[in-house]
């Protein structure tokens, strides 16, 4: 009995310690101000809230003015027909930014931004495993052969939050992943590989050792059976910490907070929510909130979620706080 008490002791006492050092640590990091605020831009996601994805993205760019876009390239959407490569409509996402003087990150894999996370053709989901893996590499090879040279492309994302067991995904392959990532390393050495993580929910030790660029998810208000609305209970300070803490285990690179809270979340799809239901997770004032807690966290870059539920409230709903809300960040703000 008294050894097990010692051993609980000895815990509770490394616990305690570790907290300390993480307040320290946040001290150590400074309070930056935002520097690049940018959004994350889905046309699966904008088709959704019945927009065509093409007035969506015009929008964006020549209303909004956003001049940093992290733009998903869908297997689904690239390879809808086996052996078949359909680039048209990333080809317009990527010239229409550059013509607008914006910079992209390619986010590519079988996991990649909005539900259901993975993305793979219908044709390709009765296949075994290791053939989905192999077909994943060629459509990886055809993407980044086809956008290297671009002159606007800051990034290659690989994969999103991998480790983070999130969405209808076949169990994370670790070495399958590190075949990806050194994949696009050989095909492009030029531009340096994003890999995601949680904010809330995950270490961030192994997906920074395997990065170039680290980033972060970082929301406040999240919808979760049987519980409902759950805010994070996470000052700003938990970030500073855990950067110190992620630069110190996996070493100095650059991180950003690539997905920041900029929709409402609830127990179904937004078109189906009445507006209380939305402001329930997100609002105006939820949203201004969500910015000053952000422009406190040590970060800063940071790539909004949600501009397409911006743009169908603005023009179905004739509610555009948000979108003018957007647009005094990216209007006001230094960029890169």
């Amino acid at each position: 009995m008294k050894k097990r008490f010692q051993i609980v002791r000895f815990f509770v006492l490394l616990i305690f310690l570790s907290i300390l050092v993480l307040v320290y640590m946040a001290g150590l990091t400074p309070i930056l101000e935002p520097r690049v605020w940018g959004v994350t831009y889905s046309q699966s996601s904008m088709e959704d809230f019945g927009i065509p994805w093409k007035e969506g993205y015009e929008a964006m760019l020549t209303d909004l003015g956003v001049k940093q876009i992290r733009l998903p390239v869908y297997w689904r959407l690239v390879e809808a027909r086996r052996g078949t490569y359909d680039f048209r409509d990333l080809d317009y996402q990527v010239e229409r930014a550059e013509e607008e003087g914006a910079e992209v990150i390619l986010a590519v894999g079988r996991k990649v931004p909005r539900w259901p996370e993975c993305h793979e053709p219908e044709w390709a989901k009765s296949l075994p495993r290791s053939e989905q893996e192999d077909l994943i590499k060629k459509y990886i090879t055809a993407t980044v052969e086809r956008y290297k040279d671009s002159p606007n492309l800051l990034y290659w994302q690989v994969e999103n939050e991998p480790f983070l067991p999130f969405g209808i995904c076949p169990p994370l392959n670790v070495e399958f992943l590190e075949e990806e990532i050194a994949l696009v390393k050989i095909l492009d050495s030029s531009h340096p590989v994003l890999v995601t993580d949680s904010g809330e929910l995950s270490l961030w030790f192994r997906a920074a050792r395997r990065s170039d660029v680290f980033g972060t998810t970082m929301y406040r208000i999240i919808y979760k059976e049987p519980f409902g609305h759950v805010t994070y209970p996470l000052p700003p300070g938990f970030f500073r910490a855990k950067h110190k803490l992620t630069q110190w285990v996996a070493g100095e690179r650059p991180m950003v907070v690539i997905e920041l809270q900029g929709e409402s979340w609830g127990p179904k799809p937004i078109p189906q929510m009445t507006q209380s239901e939305q402001e329930m997770s997100f609002s105006p004032e939820k949203f201004e909130g969500i910015i000053e807690y952000a422009s406190k966290t040590g970060f800063d870059e940071f790539y909004l979620w949600g501009v397409e539920y911006w743009y169908w409230l603005k023009t179905k709903h004739d509610r555009p706080e948000n979108w003018e809300i957007a647009r005094g960040l990216f209007t006001s703000s230094p960029q890169k």
